[in-house]
């Protein structure tokens, strides 16, 4: 076994610990990853005896691995998923070449990234060094809300404001929400309402409702689609980008492109911000995989502000296939530090007519 430890930091003396498969990026990531603890492995055996040999006091921080061309590279993730001792570990696999199969497959086995050549040491080492600061795993993703060095309080005077909109909103709209869930039972197979877990204000997980809109495979169909027909996808070589909407998403059925264009799927969500989930107007709360991607001191400020139904972005770009992923960013930025009731009012009587637009995105 070839292996050789790599301690270089000189002002903190790292404790992030990397064990790393392969020896076509070796040079790279012996220079770039200077400020790592790298154990270097020849092959992706050596890797699983070195891993095989590791204590819970041991066990490495990141794991790095090399695709090879038989795909051992995924017979070891899926191991590595399966141990109680590793699961916790972040995963990042490194090709020499792009290929749209591999990264859907690497994205299936939820490993937390996937770099092709050609791609910056520097967006690498940034990344890896995210990751392991927020600890942004999914076991462990609770525990951010306990570590984020601002939280948000919500005011007494938007929380009335809320109350009272969602609940006249549900009262007076009962009979549509009815019509509507007898239509969706009508329309296709499946559950009335959708349910999925959204990471809202201060990294706060919880159960967001809407009516479905999509087949009830939709979840499953998600990683080949982010990574073919996304929106915000990055080109071959730069980082994964952080949101996913999904052009003409093929997902959707039949009264569910009805459903989006008017937002009538949005109704449940009243229910959310009624027992303080959310809010009527703040910053959409996020699936966990796009809050894994928003990680840095830039973009986690979204985070300290309002988790909304309706907000800057709603009735700014909604809908729009010109809208950057930076741009929504800074969307939501702006809205957590300036959001006040009256910027609120604004939002709220902007969002009306943005209810009604098409939305091709």
């Amino acid at each position: 076994m070839n292996q050789q430890t790599s301690d270089w930091n000189e002002n903190t003396g790292s404790h992030i610990k990397i064990a790393y498969a392969g020896v076509d990026f070796k040079d790279l990531v012996t220079s770039g990853l200077s400020n790592f603890n790298v154990t270097y492995n020849d092959s992706i055996a050596q890797l699983d005896e070195y891993l095989g040999n590791q204590s819970i006091l041991s066990v490495p921080d990141i794991i790095l691995i090399e695709v090879d061309t038989e795909g051992k590279c995924f017979q070891l993730v899926q191991e590595i998923k399966k141990s109680f001792l590793l699961n916790g570990s972040i995963i990042v696999l490194l090709s020499t070449h792009a290929d749209k199969e591999l990264k859907k497959k690497a994205l299936q086995l939820r490993v937390h990234d996937f770099y092709s050549l050609p791609f910056s040491i520097d967006d690498l080492r940034e990344r890896l060094n995210f990751l392991v600061t927020f600890k942004l795993i999914k076991p462990r993703l609770l525990e951010l809300s306990k570590e984020v060095d601002t939280t948000y309080k919500m005011p007494f005077g938007k929380r009335i404001i809320d109350l009272v909109i969602s609940g006249s909103m549900l009262f007076f709209l009962s009979p549509v929400c009815l019509v509507v869930a007898i239509l969706i039972k009508l329309d296709s197979k499946g559950p009335v309402f959708y349910k999925s877990k959204r990471v809202g204000t201060g990294y706060k997980v919880f159960d967001f409702y809407k009516f479905r809109s999509m087949r009830t495979d939709a979840d499953q169909l998600l990683a080949k689609l982010s990574t073919e027909n996304n929106q915000y996808a990055s080109e071959d070589g730069a980082p994964k980008a952080a949101f996913v909407k999904i052009k003409n998403d093929p997902r959707i059925t039949k009264l569910g492109n009805f459903l989006r264009n008017s937002s009538l799927d949005e109704l449940p969500q009243l229910f959310n911000i009624l027992i303080g989930d959310m809010s009527v107007v703040g910053n959409r709360p996020l699936p966990v995989y796009e809050a894994e991607m928003l990680t840095s001191n830039e973009w986690s400020m979204r985070f300290l502000g309002p988790a909304g139904l309706t907000g800057l972005w709603q009735i700014s770009k909604r809908g729009k296939e010109d809208m950057s992923e930076r741009e929504r960013k800074k969307l939501d930025n702006f809205y957590a530090q300036k959001y006040s009731i009256w910027l609120d009012l604004r939002i709220i009587i902007g969002t009306v007519p943005a209810l009604f637009q098409k939305e091709k995105v």
